[in-house]
């Protein structure tokens, strides 16, 4: 599956890389909030539909990429 682009407005740092706190899953559209954020290279889960994603930064936005 082709990588997604989702923007998001959080700005945080953590170890010079952007922390996402929420994205909408690809496959379901339902919004999802993780409250301890999220960074590139981790793995996330939809609440909703149980879909996997590999997130991805690039350019400062977040790609998710089907697991």
């Amino acid at each position: 599956m082709a990588l997604k682009d989702y923007s998001d407005s959080d700005d945080a740092q953590a170890d010079g890389q952007r922390v996402f706190n929420e994205f909408d899953c690809p496959d379901c559209n339902a919004n999802n909030p993780y409250d301890d954020g999220f960074v590139d290279g981790d793995e996330i889960r939809c609440y909703y539909c149980g879909a996997e994603y590999k997130v991805r930064v690039v350019d400062g936005k977040l790609r998710l990429k089907m697991i």
